[in-house]
C-alpha cells in the first residue's frame, strides 16, 4: 500500500452482523482482486459508536467482533482493517488486525492517533467531514511525532449541510502533499447523513462515478463498502454496492487506472 503500485482496495460490509457474510464478501473479493491483480484487504467495523440513533445496530463488540475478524483472518488468509474509538481499544484491536482505521468524526483525535501508530500497524486515518484536505497535514504531523510511518490518509466527503456531502477530487493531489497514500471512500462519500431522518441514506448509483474520478485523479486505494443485500444490510445499506456488481466495477476502475497512468 504505497504511492505508485497497484491500486489497492479496503472493503467489506459496514459491520459485523453475521460472521458467514463477512466469509462471503471476503472470499468473492479475494477472487476477484486475485484475478485483477489489486492488493485486497477486508473490512468490517466490530463496534458502530456513532451511528445516528442510540437504537440502531452497533456490531456485536471488540470481544466478539475481534474474534470474528481473527476467523476470518485465518480462513481466508486476507488482512483485516478494522475501526477504533479509543485508547483502549487500539492497543487491543492492535494484536488481531493488520490496519487500524481511526474514523472520520475521530481524526483529530490526539490520544487515539497516538495509541494507533504506538501499535507498529499500518494506520488509516480518515478526514473528518468537517476539515478541508490541508488541514489533515498536521493531523500526519501528530501522528508522526508520535512515531507513525505507516499512514493512510482517506477522503470521504465533506459536509455541505442539510444532509449531504461533497467529494472535492482537489483533496486527493492536495493530501499527497503529505507523502501519505491517499484512499478515496466510495461509498461514504455518497451518504446522506441523517437523511433518513433516525438514520443516514445514501445514494449508492453515484459511488462508482465517484471512484472513478477518484481513480482518474489519482488515488492510491479505494474504500469501498458492499453486501450481498444491502437493502437487508444492519448499517449504511443505502450507499454499499451490492457484492454481485463489485467484480464489473473493479475491472472498470483498474483500466482507467491502466490508461490515466
Amino acid at each position: 500500500m504505497r504511492p505508485g503500485r497497484s491500486l489497492f482496495l479496503l472493503a467489506g460490509p459496514c459491520v459485523i452482523e453475521d460472521e458467514e457474510i463477512c466469509l462471503e464478501v471476503a472470499r468473492h473479493l479475494k477472487r476477484v482482486c486475485a484475478r485483477l491483480e489489486i492488493p485486497y484487504v477486508f473490512k468490517a467495523s466490530f463496534d458502530k459508536a456513532n451511528r445516528t440513533s442510540g437504537k440502531s445496530f452497533r456490531g456485536p463488540g471488540i470481544a466478539d467482533g475481534l474474534a470474528a475478524l481473527e476467523r476470518i483472518r485465518s480462513k481466508t488468509g486476507l488482512p483485516i482493517v478494522t475501526d477504533i474509538h479509543d485508547v483502549a481499544q487500539a492497543r487491543i484491536a492492535g494484536e488481531v488486525v493488520d490496519v487500524l482505521q481511526i474514523p472520520a468524526f475521530l481524526c483529530r483525535q490526539t490520544d487515539l492517533i497516538e495509541a494507533a501508530v504506538t501499535t507498529g500497524k499500518i494506520v488509516n486515518i480518515k478526514k473528518g467531514q468537517f476539515l478541508s484536505p490541508r488541514e489533515m497535514g498536521p493531523v500526519v504531523a501528530k501522528a508522526r511525532e508520535a512515531g507513525g510511518r505507516r499512514l493512510l490518509l482517506t477522503e470521504r466527503g465533506t459536509t455541505f449541510g442539510y444532509n449531504n456531502l461533497v467529494a472535492d477530487m482537489r483533496s486527493i493531489p492536495i493530501m499527497k502533499q503529505t507523502g501519505c497514500p491517499v484512499v478515496f471512500d466510495a461509498t461514504h462519500s455518497v451518504q446522506l447523513p441523517g437523511g433518513g431522518g433516525d438514520k443516514s441514506s445514501g445514494q449508492r448509483e453515484f459511488a462508482p462515478v465517484l471512484a472513478a474520478a477518484a481513480v482518474a485523479a489519482g488515488v492510491d486505494g479505494l474504500f469501498i463498502e458492499t453486501h450481498p443485500e444491502p437493502g437487508k444490510a444492519l448499517s449504511d445499506g443505502p450507499n454499499m454496492i451490492p457484492l454481485k456488481e463489485m467484480a464489473a466495477l473493479l475491472t472498470r476502475l483498474q483500466r482507467l487506472r491502466s490508461a490515466s497512468r
